[in-house]
């Protein structure tokens, strides 16, 4: 809290347990203030530090402050000449759990206060010294020395000690070692001297704390042993091993568990690999390379055979050839060739004729397990080099065998081909066969190389003799397919069309070979009308049909289309007009036609066969030149067809493809005329006149100068029968630009008439106005002096009017305030009385509502309880009626009866006539009791049955009960009710039901 004082200045309170720094600026020196105190700042005393918190460290707890007070041997705070606190500059204290303290003037907090570090069980900080000091265990330290400060315990750290790491102990299980390497020279905790990289094994169960100058490498488990796993195990160094056992470097041994049952390997052994035992069983061998004598050193070059049932481990060194094998068992269709590896290499074959089974020695070599050859009634094989009964290979022999049949290969014999099926010829095959040698083919002797050929259905082995060329098959053809067939004696070729045919040994398939052009559009098929145009896309050629150049080439000409075909046999040609299917002879060629295509027109753009007859349309782009030697590019679009009669004649057919370039020769023909005549107009002229002069380019005039109509071309009756120009631009940009130019020219020229015309319209106009405005304005002149004139007599008619017209004005003004006041006075008491009126209406409704609210709120309400009361009375007398019924009408009757009875028969046992019993405080009227004593009385009540009331004239018994008969299902009943008079109605009396009995 700081206060300011008008005469002292600044006083500052200073709490329990907080301290401050003042500064003397005269002696420049700082003091410490603590609290509880109330400080008053002197004018030459600086605040420098505000009143903080005092620093508490608790017994658990601990800070570092840097630049330190002196303190003597007492404890004292050591100070200076100046009466300031001495500080230890640049050394730093740890301070521990002590009362509060300030900080003087100087002194730095380092480290806030902090935890303590508390160690558990298997936990330690690794420690090094940083200077040479003398432990508080009386230990002298050296710089750099290391050691460890192990748990459970608190960890006080000093200035002289810097903590390096913090440990936790090692963990050792059963069948496992730690693996520990030395840093430095050094003892360790079993006093045994370890030298720098020394290794060696912690085995001990329980927790292991790394020493200082220990390093944990690795934990090593115990490999476990059993009739299944050996360990295989090799020296890093000339050693002892666990065993007592001398061990060379390099050495390899197998420890097994007729050794130990786990094993731990030492830092001078390193496992090769966990060895697994092999087991053969009762149909199984192997062959062990290498096998080692009893002294462990392996027999180099040495084999040894091992048959099961048995189980070992292979020792270091030792390997099996090719595995664990199986015992040969041999069934009544298996065989087994052997190979003698000593002496000369014989083979020979072992079958199931021989032995069951068979184990080859280590002097035989299993070649291969051969499979019987197998032929089915369809098959056939041919073995090369059969051997005799000797078993001696015939060099050069064949051997056919048919099935049905299964034999083994001798060593040495081999498939021709392997097996074969039996050639099953039907009704349209056929088999060509070629004799290898001559021999006798039962009536007919055969050549060597002689061919013929054998017509199904049949079934067919071939001889040793006979090689098969070929199987044929019958080939199906349509009336419009076909098949080219060469002879190859004569070399001849026809066409066979429309029949199915079935090539001789003499006869083969002709492939029909066309010009490139020719077979890719035969390839395409694709429509010439529809995708004429495809010819512009690169590569969209699309999908192309199966060629088979072996079958009669068909083209379909479609509908008003030309085909030319040329017989260069016989010299001839043909035309085939659409629609029409053309199919190919031998010798005959489709005749191809390269037009010119693109804008402008390039030659050999178009390569097709159909030639269309039109009528049809090209576009063309050609540069022409005026007289005044302006170029011009212009676009046309010409219109065509061919003129052909209905039944042309060959020479009327042929001409139309004597040219084969007709679209180019006549947009050449075209473009000639048109640059003629350009050349000899103007650019002015032919920009207007560009239409007709070029149509009168193209069909000329007549003596009248009449445009003609048509244009005729003779050599392939070719007519173009009109003309379109589409568009026309100059060439040259020079040109184009000046045409742009003198276009903007004159627009602009057309635009500034225009402008001047507006301009000149709208200064025009302008006068006008301006005159008009003028005479405005001095026909207002004179209007404004006349008014001014009648302003100054009505300002002296004024003047003098307004002596007499206040007087009047003012009274006359009093007067209508007054009438103003009192119709304002009768309006507010008029609509007074109205809005009372209202009220008052408005009251007697709202109360009019609110009685007929709560008069049919009341009416409702009593309905409601009359629909009650009405159900409970018919509730109730259904009960009765149900409880009378369930009783029945005899104990009905007894028990209705029982009370008069009993009085009765009390008063006849008493013996009196008449009876009157009061407890003398109620009056008794004498005079009408003998009424009541005597006699039956007949009285009118009212008697409500199921809620309606009804007047009801019936005897009153002398037990003051009405008995009333009644009928029910036909059975006469008594109704029973008693009396109760009504205190508000004295000749009125209620009734309620008692009980019901029969009427008997």
């Amino acid at each position: 809290m700081v206060s300011m004082s008008s005469s002292d200045g600044v006083n500052v309170a200073i709490p329990p347990y907080h301290f401050l720094h003042v500064l003397d600026n005269n002696t420049n020196v700082t003091r410490l203030v603590s609290g509880p105190a109330t400080f008053f700042r002197k004018s030459n005393e600086k605040i420098i530090k505000l009143p903080q918190r005092m620093i508490t460290v608790t017994i658990k707890e601990y800070c570092i402050i840097s630049n330190p007070v002196k303190k003597d041997d007492n404890g004292d705070i050591v100070m200076d000449e100046f009466c300031q606190a001495s500080l230890t500059y640049g050394d730093v204290e740890y301070r521990f759990a002590q009362p509060p303290f300030p900080l003087y003037p100087g002194e730095e907090i380092m480290k806030e206060v902090t935890s303590l570090t508390v160690l558990a069980q298997n936990k330690a900080l690794l420690l090094s010294a940083l200077i040479n000091f003398k432990s508080e265990d009386g230990v002298d330290r050296v710089a750099g020395e290391q050691w460890l400060f192990e748990g459970p315990g608190v960890y006080r750290p000093r200035k002289e000690v810097e903590v390096l790491s913090a440990r936790t102990a090692e963990m050792i299980s059963p069948n496992s070692a730690l693996f520990v390497r030395a840093l430095m020279d050094f003892k360790d905790r079993d006093g045994q001297k370890r030298v720098y990289g020394e290794e060696w094994l912690v085995k001990s169960v329980g927790a292991y704390m790394v020493g200082a100058y220990e390093e944990r490498v690795d934990v090593i488990e115990a490999y476990n042993l059993d009739e299944k796993r050996a360990l295989h195990v090799k020296a890093k160094r000339t050693h002892v091993d666990n065993f007592g056992k001398r061990r060379k470097h390099g050495e390899e041994w197998l420890i097994t568990h007729l050794d130990t049952e786990s094993h731990i390997p030492s830092v001078n052994e390193e496992v090769v690999q966990v060895v697994s035992p092999i087991v053969l069983a009762s149909n199984n061998y192997c062959i062990i390379c290498d096998p080692v004598n009893e002294e462990g050193v392996p027999r180099i070059g040495k084999k040894l055979l091992v048959r099961g049932e048995k189980a070992f481990f292979l020792m270091p060194g030792e390997d099996l050839d090719d595995g664990i094998m199986d015992v040969y068992v041999l069934g009544q269709s298996d065989g087994i060739i052997l190979r003698a590896l000593e002496k000369h290499g014989e083979e020979w074959l072992i079958t199931h004729l021989d032995t069951e089974s068979h184990i080859p020695s280590v002097n035989e070599e299993v070649v291969q397990v051969v499979s019987p050859i197998v032929l089915a009634s369809n098959n056939y094989c041919i073995i090369c080099d059969p051997v005799n009964e000797e078993g001696v290979p015939r060099i050069g022999k064949k051997l056919l065998v048919r099935g049905e049949k299964a034999f083994f290969l001798m060593p040495g014999e081999d498939l021709d081909d392997g097996i074969m099926d039996v050639y099953v010829l039907g009704q349209s095959d056929g088999i060509i066969l070629r004799a290898l040698e001559s021999f006798q083919d039962g009536n007919a002797a055969r050549t060597a190389g002689e061919e013929w050929m054998l017509t199904g259905p049949l079934e067919y082995v071939p001889p040793i003799e006979v090689e098969v060329v070929t199987v044929r098959k019958a080939i199906p053809l349509d009336e419009n397919e076909g098949i080219y067939v060469r002879d190859k004696r004569s070399g001849q070729v026809r066409a066979v069309i429309g029949s199915t045919y079935l090539l001789n040994q003499d006869e083969e398939l002709w492939p029909k070979k066309l010009s490139p052009a020719v077979e890719k559009i035969l390839r395409a098929n694709k429509d010439p009308q529809g995708e004429r145009a495809d010819y512009r896309k690169r590569g969209g050629d699309g999908e192309e049909e199966e060629w088979d150049p072996t079958r009669v080439i068909t083209y379909r000409v479609p509908h008003n289309a030309a085909v030319h075909i040329y017989d260069y046999k016989g010299k001839k040609s043909r035309v085939v007009f659409g629609p029409e299917r053309v199919m190919l002879g031998p010798d005959e060629e489709f005749t191809l036609l390269s037009l010119s295509g693109g804008k402008p027109k390039r030659t050999n753009i178009i390569k097709t066969i159909c030639l269309l007859l039109g009528p049809d349309f090209c576009t063309d782009v050609l540069v022409v030149e005026t007289a005044d030697h302006a170029r011009l590019s212009i676009q046309l679009s010409y219109n065509w067809q061919f003129q052909v009669s209905i039944k042309p004649t060959q020479e009327e057919a042929t001409k139309l493809f004597s040219q084969p370039d007709f679209v180019g020769d006549f947009c050449k023909t075209i473009a000639a005329r048109v640059r003629g005549i350009v050349a000899s107009v103007n650019f002015d002229q032919f920009h207007k006149n560009s239409a007709s002069l070029i149509r009168q380019s193209v069909f000329g005039t007549d003596p009248d100068d009449k445009i003609g109509d048509i244009l005729l071309f003779p050599q392939n009756n070719l007519v173009v029968t009109s003309v379109d120009v589409q568009a026309v631009e100059p060439v040259d940009q020079r040109t184009r630009d000046a045409l742009q130019k003198s276009v903007q020219l004159a627009i602009e020229i057309t635009s500034n008439s225009q402008e001047a015309s507006a301009r000149q319209e709208a200064e025009r106009l302008d006068q006008e106005a301006r005159g008009k405005l003028e005479r405005q304005r001095i026909k207002d002149e004179a209007k404004a002096e006349e008014a001014r004139r009648g302003l100054l007599e009505l300002q002296v008619e004024l003047a003098a009017l307004e002596s007499t017209g206040q007087a009047k004005a003012e009274a006359q003004s009093r007067v209508e305030a007054a009438l103003i006041s009192t119709q304002a006075e009768v309006k507010k008491a008029r609509l007074e009385a109205e809005a009372e009126k209202i009220k008052t209406d408005a009251e007697l409704e709202r109360l009019k509502l609110a009685r007929e609210a709560e008069l049919d709120y009341i009416q409702k309400k009593g309905h409601l309880n009359l629909e009650c009361k009405m159900r409970d009375v018919e509730i109730e007398t259904a009960y009765f009626l149900k409880r009378v019924q369930a009783l029945g009408a005899e104990n009905l009757r007894h028990i209705a009866c029982a009370g008069p009875e009993r009085d009765v028969r009390m008063l006849r046992a008493l013996n009196l006539k008449s009876t009157l019993i009061t407890d003398g405080r109620s009056p008794v009227n004498l005079l009408d009791a003998t009424t009541g004593l005597i006699g039956q009385a007949r009285s009118t009540v009212h008697v409500r049955q199921s809620d309606d009331e009804v007047t009801a004239t019936e005897p009153i018994d002398e037990d003051g009960y009405m008995v009333r008969r009644i009928s029910l299902d036909d059975m006469p009943y008594v109704h029973i009710y008693p009396f109760v008079s009504l205190p508000h109605h004295p000749s009125a009396a209620a009734f309620s039901t008692v009980g019901m009995c029969p009427a008997d």
